[in-house]
């Protein structure tokens, strides 16, 4: 399956995004065929986009992060604080499929880039915003990272076990969710356009998306008045369940027992003498399970565990660190190779789907700050070079 034919082929995409859950959004659309610009500029240089920030890793700011989010797309360095950079953002949103902004509620209407002036010029546009606690609401306009929407939203007090202090989730784990949503819902606004005609302004609020991964819980302590349990690594539908202590320095293999004969299974195999028959059984002498389980663990290395518990039916999986992922044969499938010359042995983290068996996407890395901003203009608006270099010449400002 070749771009041409790919699901978003020919939607066009201006993408406003900054930092993670903007760029990520974005970056779905282009791995699944769409045509994206990056509208940044040189004047807010480390602040806009994936740039924001020290590199972690990789040279001259090209880091494993700005490819993994920033990567498929072409990047237009355009001051939209200059008559002449606004011009041309709105230039390219008259052939513009899509719109996606994360930015706090009410900066682009202040920069002249709101919803209802950009529909005027486009009706067809379809708009996502993403904003942290979205577009309405009594924290409109408030701004939040990773951690404060994690607090926020409840889900520091799901994590960790009881006794522990707030525990959040690394990795942006907001961000992540956020773009994955607006991700969907751009989707389901392109299928709704070819019914109707018209575009559509989304409302994502990534803190809304964040309450939504935690339905059951929420659910269940708005009945309760309780907030949810924090088991750690266990469940409350099955037992034993946990992270077991293996052969060698800091090794681990995860188990989860999902049914009373599997728990025979591993009590054989594992030499407990506790039967366990039930669940609830199980549950209340969890603490005495999980000892006799990690004195047999304790002898054996990750690996090995898996392999036997796996031979039983029993859900086991090694614990494996970022090093050991690369080499993963379940992992060949999603690491992709960049296509860009000089790129050779980097690899970057695909989409978890294909489409008739095959990547569906050939992975270009991240775009450097301007690169293919001409060709943008040349290929949306069918200008001549020197119109280009018109509608260019006083940017960046």
């Amino acid at each position: 399956m070749t771009e041409k034919t790919l699901p978003l082929s020919g939607i066009r995409v201006i993408d406003f995004g900054h930092i993670v859950a903007g760029p990520f959004c974005v970056r779905l659309l282009a791995d699944l065929g769409a045509d994206v610009v990056k509208v940044e500029t040189s004047t807010r240089q480390g602040r806009t986009g994936a740039r924001r920030g020290a590199p972690r890793g990789g040279n001259n700011g090209r880091t494993p992060h700005l490819y993994h989010i920033n990567r498929n797309r072409r990047s237009l360095d355009l001051n939209l604080k200059t008559e002449r950079g606004l011009a041309v953002a709105k230039r390219l949103v008259e052939v513009a499929d899509v719109l996606v902004e994360n930015y706090s509620s009410g900066v682009m209407d202040r920069l002249g880039l709101g919803y209802a002036a950009l529909a005027a010029i486009n009706p067809r546009l379809i708009y996502a915003s993403m904003a942290s606690f979205g577009q309405t609401g009594p924290r409109r306009g408030w701004t939040g990272m990773n951690v404060n929407l994690q607090a926020a939203s409840g889900l520091m007090l799901a994590t960790g076990a009881e006794g522990d202090p707030p525990i959040g989730i690394s990795n942006s784990w907001n961000d992540y969710i956020g773009g994955l949503h607006a991700a969907i819902a751009i989707l389901g606004a392109l299928s709704e356009r070819q019914k109707t005609g018209n575009g559509r302004h989304l409302d994502v609020s990534q803190f809304e998306g964040s309450v939504a991964m935690l339905g059951s819980l929420v659910l269940a302590s708005a009945v309760t008045g309780k907030p949810p349990a924090r088991l750690g690594s266990r469940s409350p539908s099955a037992a034993p369940q946990g992270v077991y202590r293996c052969a060698g320095e800091d090794q681990w293999c995860a188990i989860s027992v999902q049914s009373d004969e599997e728990w025979q299974r591993l009590r054989v195999l594992v030499g407990c003498t506790l039967t366990g028959a039930t669940l609830a059984d199980r549950r209340a002498a969890h603490d005495a399970i999980d000892a006799a389980i990690e004195a047999w663990t304790g002898g054996l290395a990750p690996a090995e565990v898996e392999r036997r518990l796996s031979a039983l039916g029993i859900h086991a999986a090694a614990m494996r660190r970022g090093n050991e992922l690369e080499g993963a044969k379940e992992w060949q499938q999603i690491l992709h190779p960049l296509r860009e010359p000089g790129a050779e042995g980097k690899r970057v983290v695909g989409l978890p789907f294909s489409f008739r068996a095959r990547a569906p996407i050939a992975v270009t890395e991240a775009p450097r700050m301007g690169s293919g901003g001409r060709e943008t203009l040349r290929d949306w608006l069918k200008l001549d070079e020197a119109a280009v270099e018109e509608m260019m010449r006083a940017e960046p400002a």
